[in-house]
């Protein structure tokens, strides 16, 4: 489930990535296996980095309301604060996978963690929204090393039979900590400031941050390899090069916009007029993110019935849909279409995200991470146009990007039907 915080949170490693023993037929196959001590620790501690990584990125956005009237700042001024960070996470994921080549999966991983919760720490005090967002952008960059290595790791020292579990725990703890990132600084900036409710984020952060770092074992497999930037370029050149490929970076980019526009406008949507509700309450509105965990499960049957592009239709009419319910000034209304927007952003989510990993017949991390950085930058584009269409016109304003965003993703998925449907004529014809 994780903008993100979903279960395409992390770029799949190359099978090359995979140097161990056993995958290599060298012998004893000794990589970690449930009822293990050390599969445990990985777990425990992939869990605890998730959380730490998720709870920093979207620290800003639960609170977006209370900074704006602290700071007198417009809803898109605001809304800077969490783009920063998800612009700061798209421009790092390629160095750092790069980085984990050549200096291990845990080194970076740490480094990663600690830095960025350290970073958490200063957010505090910065003393205008200028400093707050650039410490944000240097955030983001700094926790691209968990997303960008964390599935490598797994895939290296867990054994095969276990690495769906591992990955699972993985993924709950990027979703436990995209949710709870959002409530406890919400929560603590409508009871104590903004402030307080960024060092509440830096305190859990570093404390899970701590918890990854005394519980990683040691790597066991992992092969230092050169960082060859030429070789890098050219393996990006080929995706970008590969139309199938550039239509799932595109997808992923346009309903992760219509996500970015949504969470960080509904904020001030619930404690305007009609509705009035207090800040607590309305930071509570990220509870709804839960339904990403049983969406991004059922995606992988949807695609089953229908064929991937069968379940991208659904996930798109899914979220049209939500994001016209929304437009009543009734609160059940809104509440049922954050549901179904949400639903359809996780479905569409992994169903374009698993799509690439099938499609890359090689580089597969890279082209993971690529759809990662187009994923990210479209949170980015889409918070803070939702967030400046929302201060412009209210809610309707920021209801029409993310309307805009799906009917851009209907004619990608029409287009790759019609593709598909001329290919098949023409193998037919032959």
């Amino acid at each position: 489930m994780q903008p993100s915080d979903t279960r395409a949170s992390a770029p799949a490693p190359d099978a090359s990535t995979a140097r161990t023993p056993g995958a290599l037929g060298l012998g004893h196959d000794d990589r970690h296996r449930p009822g293990q001590r050390d599969f445990r620790r990985a777990n425990l501690a992939l869990f605890a980095a998730g959380i730490a990584t998720f709870v920093l990125l979207y620290s800003t956005q639960g609170l977006l309301p209370v900074l704006s009237a602290d700071l007198d700042l417009t809803p898109g001024q605001a809304s800077w604060t969490a783009s920063a960070a998800t612009l700061g996470l798209a421009l790092g994921l390629l160095p750092a996978s790069a980085l984990s080549d050549r200096y291990g999966r845990t080194a970076v991983m740490t480094a990663s963690t600690l830095a960025a919760s350290a970073l958490a720490v200063a957010l505090p005090f910065a003393p205008d929204l200028t400093t707050l967002v650039a410490l944000r952008v240097v955030q983001g960059a700094a926790l691209a090393g968990l997303p960008a290595t964390a599935m490598a790791y797994l895939a290296e020292e867990v054994h095969p039979s276990a690495l769906a579990s591992a990955m699972g725990l993985y993924v709950a703890g990027n979703s436990i900590g995209g949710m709870g990132g959002r409530l406890l600084s919400g929560w603590t900036a409508a009871a104590l400031g903004w402030r307080w409710g960024l060092a509440a984020s830096a305190a859990l952060a570093l404390l899970a941050a701590l918890a990854f770092r005394l519980l990683i074992p040691a790597a066991r497999h992992f092969t230092p390899a050169p960082v060859d930037a030429r070789a890098l370029a050219r393996t990006v050149g080929r995706h970008l090069r590969n139309p199938l490929l550039v239509r799932l970076y595109a997808l992923g980019m346009l309903f992760m916009a219509v996500f970015g526009a949504v969470y960080n406008t509904v904020g001030y949507r619930l404690i305007a007029a009609p509705f009035h509700l207090p800040e607590s309450i309305a930071a509570s509105i990220f509870v709804v993110y839960l339904v990403g965990t049983g969406t991004s499960a059922a995606a992988g049957r949807l695609s089953a019935r229908l064929g991937r592009r069968g379940a991208l239709y659904v996930a798109i009419g899914v979220t049209a849909a939500g994001l016209l319910l929304s437009l009543a000034d009734s609160l059940p209304c809104a509440l049922l279409g954050l549901v179904l927007i949400t639903a359809g952003f996780f479905a569409g989510h992994a169903t374009a995200s698993a799509a690439v990993g099938r499609t890359a017949t090689e580089g597969r991390a890279q082209a993971s991470a690529l759809y990662l950085i187009a994923y990210y930058l479209g949170n980015s584009l889409g918070g803070t146009l939702g967030a400046d269409a929302y201060h412009s016109t209210g809610w309707p304003g920021a209801a029409t990007v993310g309307l805009t965003a799906m009917t851009l993703a209907a004619a990608v998925t029409l287009y790759a039907t019609h593709q598909a449907h001329t290919t098949r004529r023409a193998v037919a014809d032959a």
